[in-house]
């Protein structure tokens, strides 16, 4: 792993400071306080994985094993194309449905998925459905295809809300979905020269014809029924399900904080229903992340924060450096680190001062950072399981963090892809290609996982 050193930050947000002098003082109080987190939040007891099956525990440790392997993920489309033509796709799909679809997908259909959740919220935990979805660049298919992919989104409420499972749930939003990628990287150079006001596409989504500056009438009209869609599926999903918008690359994020914002303007009155991504291992990430609590602030809103470390990280270097531009990410991965604890921090200070104004998922599979947000709950008096923090892992990962975590009393949330096996396939390729890092970061679990498995064949043999 690279290193690097440290450098002397440059002078903080006036917000900052506010929020360095709080947590100051507190620190001098908590201090003195053991540390009672340290015992129970070590994730290293393999009995959390006592409620898997037999079978359950032999399917992860054979697909972690094979995740280990770089080689075979960076090559995994290539490898699930000639699998699936010699197979021929009916014998494909049986193969993959209980293996690797099984450990990663919640099912097909309502049925499936509500027997998925169902399991899952046995186990304290709460469902973040995600409908795999989404475009790139030059990807773009017509109007009727952003329809579709609406009309999947608003059953995707509908299916999270509506179900005995359904507890606070929260569903996952990909804006490329319902909006042009190469429209959005169009606004993106916009509104870095003039920007856009938020009361415009409020009222835009409202159905009032408005004119955004630099938008010929085909982007306009795109544009402005890529806002109507929006607002419908957050229509439908305020007071029910909280809607997080995923953030992709630097060359689009700008336009997706554009609309989130706007949406958060006007549906984030009386609490946080669409929620933000904030990619920490960009340079700029607490910048934005400072520019958004000022905004909510200004604006009147609460603000919704998932915070990630971020899955773009080679693909962003690569095309900075082909464009000649200063490279966005961080050098090394102790500086993402600091970045994500210091927004982390930032975060907390905010929510224990003002529990109305903004709200935060802590997504990461980092147990460090896990055990600091909880450190940092306990020393500012902000509840475990009130909602104003909460954490989040991938479905079929990171279970020995996520059931410790539940155990304790602690809100957290499993982001939940669904649907069939050619629909599914080519997101989990994409996210496990863009999380190599967490994919080569699995060690452990399965460690915890042999461990659970000696204990049982042990158990079993003593008996006999």
């Amino acid at each position: 792993m690279m290193m690097c050193s440290r450098l002397r930050p440059s002078l903080p947000h006036p917000l900052s400071l506010r929020l360095l002098a709080t947590t100051a003082s507190r620190m001098m109080v908590a201090v003195k306080q053991p540390d009672r987190l340290s015992a129970t939040l070590t994730f290293e007891d393999p009995s959390a994985f006592r409620v898997k099956s037999l079978g359950e525990l032999l399917r992860a440790l054979g697909i972690f094993h094979l995740c280990s392997f770089s080689v075979l993920v960076n090559n995994s489309g290539k490898l699930m194309s000639v699998a699936r033509r010699l197979l021929g796709r009916r014998a494909f799909s049986s193969l993959l449905r209980p293996t690797v679809y099984a450990q990663f997908v919640a099912g097909e259909n309502e049925n499936e998925i509500s027997q998925s959740m169902e399991k899952m919220s046995l186990l304290g935990l709460r469902p973040m459905l995600a409908v795999p979805i989404e475009e790139d660049l030059g990807e773009s298919t017509g109007e009727k295809r952003y329809d579709d992919n609406m009309e999947a989104m608003l059953e995707c409420v509908q299916i999270s809300h509506s179900n005995t499972w359904s507890r606070d749930p929260m569903i996952q939003l990909k804006v490329t979905a319902l909006l042009s990628p190469d429209l959005c990287v169009k606004l993106t150079t916009l509104i870095a020269q003039q920007p856009y006001d938020l009361n415009l596409l409020v009222r835009a989504m409202d159905g009032e014809q408005i004119n955004f500056p630099g938008l010929d009438e085909s982007d306009l009209a795109h544009f402005l029924s890529s806002l109507r869609r929006l607002n419908q599926i957050a229509e439908a999903s305020v007071n029910k399900v909280r809607v997080l918008v995923d953030a992709e690359y630097t060359y689009m994020n700008p336009a997706f904080s554009l609309v989130t914002m706007a949406m958060m303007k006007k549906f984030n009155k009386d609490g946080a229903w669409i929620w933000n991504t904030y990619q920490c291992y960009l340079k700029e990430s607490r910048s934005l992340l400072l520019e958004a609590l000022r905004l909510s602030e200004t604006e009147g809103f609460c603000l919704g924060v998932k915070l990630v470390r971020g899955a773009y990280m080679d693909k962003e270097r690569k095309l900075a450096e082909k464009q000649g531009r200063p490279d966005p990410v961080h050098k090394c991965w102790e500086d993402t680190n600091d970045s994500y604890n210091s927004s982390l921090d930032v975060m907390l200070e905010d929510i224990s001062k003002n529990p109305e104004s903004s709200r935060i998922i802590v997504a990461t599979h980092n147990e460090e950072s896990v055990r600091r947000a909880a450190k940092r709950m306990e020393e500012l008096g902000i509840a475990n399981d009130g909602g104003l923090v909460c954490f989040g892992q991938l479905l079929g990962m990171c279970d020995h963090v996520s059931l410790t975590l539940a155990k304790e009393g602690y809100v957290v949330y499993k982001s939940v892809p669904y649907g069939s096996v050619d629909d599914t396939l080519p997101y989990l390729m994409r996210r496990a290609q863009e999380n190599q890092t967490v994919m080569q970061g699995i060690r452990k679990e399965r460690d915890l996982l042999k461990k659970e498995l000696f204990r049982r064949l042990t158990l079993r043999g003593g008996r006999s």
